[in-house]
């Protein structure tokens, strides 16, 4: 591969990075073809582009890209595979649903946003990570319950002082 070429294909990674928040490198490399050609099919189902490069590229493409991607580099040992998606869990689910079938892929690492996942045993972290708007949600939730639990109370307690009030009333003396 001539110099041109690769600043081309460091260049494009570098493009992705930006443009994907949600970055997971992944070991493919004991799959056969038709093993690969299967994972793909699931990944485009699920929205997620697989790219496979040499590590070397991937490297300067990471010291290239303005995002920190922390200990990340030190898992680009062996050859390395990275899926970039919009929906932070989908290659977390796609490599479980995919393992189901065989042991590979083998998760190296990912970065969420800002955080950084190191090894294989992050998978099922990553896979019961909370999206922003799902927090925001159960904040909401958790905001609106004392709120709630109050005017019930409150109404509650109306009805109540509002019979005695009336019983009281109704009382002969």
């Amino acid at each position: 591969m001539k110099k041109e070429e690769k600043e081309l294909v460091i260049d494009a990674l570098v493009e992705k990075f930006n443009q994907y928040k949600n970055i997971y490198v992944t070991d493919i490399s004991s799959l056969n073809a038709q093993k690969t050609s299967e994972l793909r099919r699931l990944l485009f189902k699920s929205n997620i582009t697989l790219e496979v490069a040499k590590n070397t590229l991937i490297q300067k493409a990471f010291e290239k890209s303005s995002r920190d991607f922390g200990s990340l580099t030190d898992t680009l040992k062996g050859n390395s595979a990275l899926m970039f998606c919009e929906d932070m869990k989908a290659p977390a689910k796609a490599i479980k649903d995919f393992r189901k079938k065989a042991t590979i892929p083998t998760l190296k690492g990912a970065v969420i946003d800002a955080d950084v996942f190191i090894g294989d045993n992050q998978l099922e972290t990553l896979l019961t990570l909370k999206t922003k708007n799902e927090l925001i949600g159960e904040i909401i939730g958790l905001l609106q319950s004392p709120a709630q639990n109050v005017i019930s109370a409150l109404q509650s307690g109306g009805n109540t002082i509002a019979g005695v009030v009336k019983t009281l009333s109704e009382r002969p003396e």
